[in-house]
């Protein structure tokens, strides 16, 4: 009986920590994608300083996300991120438009590489994965298991309140003009981007902005090019 406790409670932190790692790669993501987006408005500018102001953007971005790439475990994204600040770094340095365009556009090959990576991350192994099922006591546990009841409670509770939200910006998607219904989806989508750079949140709140901002993207997927 003793053996069976344990293995469920093992079993559960496995679960716990493969939740969590799922969560921080989600957080990750969504920093990365405003990197890449920070990234892609710095080449468009025919302004060195002004393309320099976006790279910074952009590699403020990918510094706030090392610690949640750590716990997330995907090896392929951190060394393709890694990659892609160092040509960051670099485009900030260079002296000519030119170069900064080279560099920039160097990192944003290995920022969709590691978005990329992010994406696949479930069909890769994680460095984590020997780790976590080598554990073999469920008495030492105890808060972990007690945090993932409480997190997904949580979580689900925050689900329910962003439904009212998610059905009032499909009607604003159905009824309102394109251009009124694109603005008001982008300073929602823009503003979660924001917030979810914060290094202060606590999880919930992280949590609010991701979902917001998942729902949001799938809105603004739905609202044609506007004319």
């Amino acid at each position: 009986m003793n053996k069976t406790y344990i293995f469920i409670g093992a079993m559960s932190l496995v679960l716990f920590s493969s939740f969590t790692s799922n969560m921080e790669c989600q957080y990750a993501g969504s920093n990365i994608g405003f990197a890449k987006t920070q990234t892609e408005t710095a080449i468009a500018k025919d302004d060195i300083n002004q393309a320099r102001f976006y790279a910074y953007k952009a590699l403020n971005a990918i510094e706030k996300s090392k610690k949640q790439l750590a716990i997330c475990g995907c090896e392929y994204a951190e060394t393709d991120l890694k990659e892609g600040l160092e040509n960051l770094k670099m485009a900030t340095q260079a002296t000519s438009l030119s170069a900064t365009r080279i560099f920039l556009e160097r990192s944003l090959k290995f920022t969709l590489s590691g978005i990329e990576a992010l994406e696949s991350h479930d069909l890769h192994e994680s460095k984590y994965g020997n780790e976590l099922l080598a554990v073999n006591t469920v008495s030492e546990n105890k808060p972990e298991l007690l945090n993932k009841k409480g997190m997904t409670s949580l979580n689900k509770k925050i689900d329910l309140s962003l439904e009212k939200y998610k059905l009032s910006l499909e009607k604003i998607v159905e009824t309102v003009s394109c251009k009124e219904a694109r603005a008001f989806a982008e300073r929602i989508f823009e503003n979660c981007e924001k917030e979810l750079l914060k290094t202060d949140l606590s999880e919930g709140k992280k949590y609010y902005n991701l979902r917001t901002k998942e729902i949001t993207a799938d809105a603004l997927l739905r609202i044609p090019d506007c004319l």
